[in-house]
């Protein structure tokens, strides 16, 4: 049977639209879910505390002149490695980084934040399992009375 038969000739060819995949795939209900899922999320201790901690590092002075400092050196290193191709001025400069990044560590609420980071994607991940294995019991029992 040719396209022209089942009249779907012009859908075939349409260029995709800029949807995300995740838009193009999901149900308009399991995507709902999933907001709401989020939404709960959000509102938990985990993101309370990480949103806090943000928010004190976003205005702690010292913190943002280190941060702006390494992200420079950062830019630096991409020239001398691409259009300059010093590796001794990468090498130096990555040394740079690790001083800076040390100090940065040096504050409590940098490691703080970054526990409440490492908390929160465990909460993710969590979730995540209890989603897959959920559905791998389904799976596997609906192929197992299947046979």
């Amino acid at each position: 049977m040719s396209h022209h038969e089942h009249g779907h000739k012009h859908n075939v060819q349409a260029p995709m639209k800029s949807y995300h995949v995740s838009e193009l795939l999901l149900r308009e209900d399991i995507m709902a879910k999933a907001k709401e899922l989020a939404e709960l999320l959000a509102s938990s201790d985990e993101v309370y505390v990480f949103r806090k901690a943000e928010q004190r590092i976003q205005e702690h002075q010292e913190i943002q002149q280190l941060i702006a400092l390494i992200k420079k050196k950062q830019k630096e290193i991409v020239a001398f490695e691409k259009t300059f191709k010093n590796p001794d001025m990468v090498k130096k400069i990555e040394g740079e980084i690790e001083e800076l990044q040390n100090k940065l560590d040096e504050y409590p609420i940098v490691t703080q934040f970054r526990q409440t980071q490492a908390d929160l994607n465990d909460t993710l991940q969590l979730v995540f399992n209890v989603i897959r294995d959920t559905l791998s019991e389904k799976i596997a029992l609906e192929s197992a009375s299947g046979e």
